[in-house]
């Protein structure tokens, strides 16, 4: 497996600073959309780190910070609850990538997106279908967004705590959509994802 595939065909073309981005809560009921982008310095291969979903949490937490120290530059943004209401998933996911971007404090050159569909950026750009699966810069981005999102989500559980957002992070488990029934929602609920719920 070569992880520095799509890296090293982007520096081959000439670019320079080449970043990774990823997404983690389009899914959830409840909680903003997190998105990271990570610039790695070149033929960087960082121990343990692969598709977020397919580490542990602690071992997440234990790679937050060596990716952090390890990358040229990485940004973490958000895109709102009300603006997920307001733009859809689809496009709230495209601002926060897009912002994550922005953020980094080495501009970009090449963005590598994972997912099949493009933000608007002012670099040039690719997706790739099951990037965090594929490439380093992609995957690091997928554990930056995905510890980031977590944190915010047992903040979210502390004011809360009703609707155990620390077990389930805002997906629709049992437990959080009974929970939901019963109190209502809240104001971290995405409305528009409650209307099946609510309804019945």
């Amino acid at each position: 497996m070569n992880w520095l595939e799509y890296e090293n065909q982007a520096i081959a073309k000439g670019y320079r600073a080449v970043c990774g981005v990823d997404e983690a809560g389009r899914g959830p009921l409840a909680g903003p959309v997190c998105a990271a982008a990570v610039i790695l310095p070149e033929n960087t291969v960082i121990e343990g780190v692969n598709d977020s979903k397919k580490l542990s949490e602690k071992k997440r937490e234990a790679l937050f910070d060596v990716i952090r120290e390890r990358s040229v530059s990485y940004s973490v943004a958000f895109a709102s609850v009300e603006e997920i209401e307001e733009m859809n998933i689809l496009n709230a996911t495209m601002l926060a990538m897009k912002r994550a971007v922005e953020g980094l404090s080495v501009k970009a050159d090449f963005a590598m997106i994972d997912g099949n569909r493009l933000p608007k950026l002012d670099i040039d750009s690719e997706f790739i279908i099951k990037g965090d699966a594929k490439s380093m810069s992609i995957a690091c981005a997928s554990v930056l967004a995905k510890v980031s999102r977590d944190r915010l989500l047992y903040k979210y559980a502390e004011e809360y705590p009703e609707y155990l957002f620390d077990k389930h992070k805002g997906y629709g488990t049992k437990a959080h959509v009974e929970a939901i029934k019963k109190y209502g929602p809240c104001p971290y609920h995405r409305l528009s994802f409650l209307t099946k719920i609510l309804n019945k």
